[in-house]
């Protein structure tokens, strides 16, 4: 029997329908939270767009006198709803994801960071937890 469909030739040998994700990575502009992302980002030589939000103290050191005027628009506009009303946040081709673990385990496996088996990925988060503990006793103890 005759068919009426048309047939797509493949695509050409090299050629691809992909187009690379765009990144937007938002945080203040200070290490803080989103340095590992952005190291991240470089290490795996992939563009993003590092939007940082300005942070200032009116008295320095008193965190009861932070400035930071376009967190704080951006936050009463709800463009922070998605990320709970904080930052930092990425965003994919669009779609905003929160916490800033949750980023860094993305951007492992988005970009090959997370070993080459399960058994690797589970040791490479097992030293991220680590971190984390170490970091919870140091503020504990500071």
């Amino acid at each position: 029997r005759s068919s009426s469909r048309t047939l797509t030739p493949p695509l050409a040998l090299g050629a691809s329908s992909f187009a690379m994700p765009t990144y937007k990575l938002c945080y203040f502009d200070i290490r803080g939270l989103a340095e590992m992302s952005r190291w991240m980002f470089k290490v795996a030589k992939v563009d993003f767009e590092d939007c940082r939000l300005s942070f200032a103290f009116g008295t320095p050191g008193d965190f009861s006198t932070v400035i930071r005027p376009e967190f704080d628009a951006a936050k009463a506009s709800g463009e922070l709803a998605t990320s709970l009303g904080k930052v930092p946040y990425l965003e994919v081709d669009g779609t905003k994801i929160g916490q800033s673990k949750a980023t860094e385990r993305f951007i492992t496996r988005e970009f090959g960071f997370l070993g080459s088996n399960s058994v690797e990925a589970a040791q490479i988060d097992q030293l991220c937890e680590t971190i984390i503990d170490f970091k919870a006793a140091y503020n504990k103890a500071k």
